[in-house]
């Protein structure tokens, strides 16, 4: 990753915790694409590594530089709440979007709101997708799985 994509996901994430977050059953919060892949129909599985390896290490170098601003984060797997999803349980938002492509995510409080980071793929089909989950610092304490 070059600096210059770095600031530029640093300004992203940035501005998305500066804005006004939407009320979204009851928790503000917002998710969005730092970075999303191709897509992988008709792609060898040689492709589809390279770029689940690509996608990674654009995750790991950006949460070095977040962890030198907020210290290290927390890793939450998001499997639980998955499978509390799929039998029909109440998921918090973000984690009801999140959990259906993300497995884990990388998680900072910082200037009371939560910020997330994570790296996603729906289906294997579909794109890797960068992501950050912004929200005001959501009880996950109470639902977690």
């Amino acid at each position: 990753m070059t600096s210059s994509t770095t600031a530029r996901y640093l300004a992203t994430i940035d501005r998305l915790r500066a804005d006004a977050l939407p009320a979204q059953r009851g928790s503000g919060c917002r998710v969005a694409d730092l970075r999303v892949s191709e897509e992988f129909w008709e792609a060898d599985a040689v492709r589809v590594r390279e770029a689940e390896e690509e996608f990674e290490a654009e995750l790991r170098a950006l949460v070095q530089v977040l962890s030198l601003r907020w210290g290290a984060p927390e890793v939450l797997h998001l499997t639980g709440y998955l499978e509390r999803s799929a039998i029909g349980e109440p998921v918090p938002p973000p984690l009801d979007v999140l959990c259906g492509y993300v497995p884990e995510l990388c998680v900072w409080r910082a200037d009371g709101r939560w910020v997330a980071l994570g790296v996603g793929q729906a289906g294997r089909e579909l794109p890797f997708q960068l992501v950050v989950a912004i929200a005001e610092d959501p009880d996950l304490g109470a639902a977690t799985p």
